[in-house]
């Protein structure tokens, strides 16, 4: 075994040193003068140069709650005139219901929630349960002699 006063570099190559004369002279291999070949960044990108002249506006956007407030609780709308059609005088209105009959679509197979609004006219005496309610529905649907269980 060789000890260690008898070994010897075995690394001869040089590093290649570029730009100055030999075989990478003048533009070392980048083949440009000036500010593409100082700094080896180049030039700034001309679309970079647009988005800084264009306006900076304030604020979020009209549609950020849609993306922020994941808990918020989208409900599907009815509206009285399909009641109207759809079921019979003394009949019981809840979601499941609204699916059977096809008024509403589940949601990710899922019964979704569901707010009944005032639009159209209401005859028939309904029994409203498990659903929201706006105010011009509450009233219609008490006035045709139903009632709004939440």
């Amino acid at each position: 075994m060789a000890g260690l006063h008898s070994l010897k570099n075995t690394n001869h190559t040089k590093k290649q040193r570029v730009g100055r004369g030999g075989k990478r002279g003048k533009t070392s291999g980048h083949g440009h003068k000036g500010q593409k070949q100082h700094g080896r960044h180049g030039i700034r990108p001309e679309f970079r140069d647009i988005i800084k002249k264009l306006p900076k506006r304030r604020g979020y956007g009209k549609n950020r709650a849609r993306t922020v407030n994941g808990a918020r609780v989208v409900a599907t709308p009815v509206n009285l005139a399909q009641l109207e059609a759809a079921f019979a005088s003394g009949d019981t209105v809840n979601p499941v219901e609204l699916v059977v009959r096809g008024i509403i679509a589940p949601r990710a197979g899922k019964v979704p929630v569901v707010k009944i609004l005032g639009n159209g006219t209401l005859t028939k005496k309904l029994t409203i349960t498990d659903c929201m309610t706006s105010q011009a529905a509450r009233d219609a649907i008490t006035k045709a002699g139903g009632s709004v269980s939440a």
